[in-house]
């Protein structure tokens, strides 16, 4: 099975082109960003991974992603290779889009959050007396 699960953010806008011939398909190349879990000292604390997205997928990718665009994909590792102007054999490895989406507000991505009440960690607070029907303690 060859299945990948993404989150991460854009490091720049994707790179679209369009294919040749009689019906142009758009092809979108972005790197993303995905931060790691752990970390080791002196280690970088993301990987940057190439996605390549074809289609309706490079066209929205086109139209709505730009840098620092948190999104969720999910697709298939593809590697490939070629020779290039030197004359080296150049490896590629890439995810290739089966599904995206956003994964946090437009709102969000420009780093505004809803506001919280002043005093409050974020959490309804349950009124007196209610902690015998709670299902859980």
């Amino acid at each position: 099975m060859n299945k990948v699960i993404l989150m991460g953010r854009l490091t720049r806008a994707p790179e679209v082109r369009y294919s040749q011939g009689l019906n142009p398909m758009a092809v979108a190349r972005w790197t993303l960003a995905v931060d790691r879990r752990f970390r080791r000292e002196g280690e970088a604390e993301a990987d940057f991974i190439s996605c390549v997205a074809f289609g309706k997928a490079a066209e929205h990718a086109e139209k709505y992603y730009k840098q620092g665009t948190r999104i969720i994909i999910s697709g298939h590792i593809q590697t490939g290779s070629y020779v290039n102007r030197d004359g080296i054999k150049v490896y590629t490895t890439d995810v290739v889009i089966e599904e995206q989406e956003f994964a946090e507000s437009k709102r969000g991505n420009q780093g505004q959050q809803e506001p919280v009440p002043a005093g409050s960690d974020g959490f309804m607070t349950i009124p007196e007396g209610m902690e015998e029907e709670m299902p859980f303690r």
